[in-house]
């Protein structure tokens, strides 16, 4: 294995006006949260956005560890379908003093490209926003925030400029370069 060059660009919001709106994909795509904790749901939503660009970060959690994570309070999965086929997800994970991440976003390979992502990831950071609205005791939502890589798709970054987000920090690390791990074994 060789070592490559990773860029990790890391991008905010600090209000819910920066958020910017996206053209809303034509055909029947809506936009739901996952309210029941899945682990199971969570794992295939990660593997199946994530496998072609190198998620490898969760592909070792147990059981337990997901449904600990998916169960804290204000942790939200927001998932596009089109035609009640699962498209792609957006991850909210609270943090301290009213800072939301975007943990995870991304669509399955078959339905990038299509004007899903942009608005999946609007409606996403509405949501980030809002979220204290759906959480009693947590604090206003003050800023919002994510970060992407040189490993994600080609359009990542520049969906989160079109949606208001700003960059506030790069770094560039060697990484150990890895096989696509894909969805399952052998994809």
């Amino acid at each position: 294995m060789s070592n490559i060059a990773v860029t990790t660009w890391s991008l905010e919001q600090t209000s819910p006006a920066d958020l910017l709106p996206a053209q809303v994909p034509e055909g029947d795509v809506r936009v739901v949260r996952a309210e029941v904790p899945s682990p199971e749901f969570s794992r295939f939503l990660y593997t199946s956005v994530g496998g072609d660009i190198h998620w490898t970060d969760r592909l070792t959690w147990p059981y337990a560890r997901w449904q600990e994570y998916l169960g804290r309070p204000g942790t939200e999965t927001w998932v596009a379908y089109e035609r009640g086929t699962p498209a792609g997800f957006v991850e909210l994970d609270p943090q301290d003093d009213g800072v939301v991440e975007i943990a995870y976003f991304g669509l399955l390979p078959a339905f990038r490209g299509r004007r899903i992502g942009g608005h999946l990831l609007a409606y996403g950071v509405a949501r980030a926003w809002d979220l204290a609205g759906r959480w009693p005791g947590r604090a206003e939502t003050k800023r919002v925030w994510v970060h992407t890589c040189s490993k994600d798709g080609e359009h990542a970054m520049s969906n989160y400029l079109r949606r208001g987000f700003a960059l506030f920090d790069t770094k560039v690390e060697e990484e150990t370069e890895r096989s696509t791990p894909g969805p399952w074994p052998g994809a």
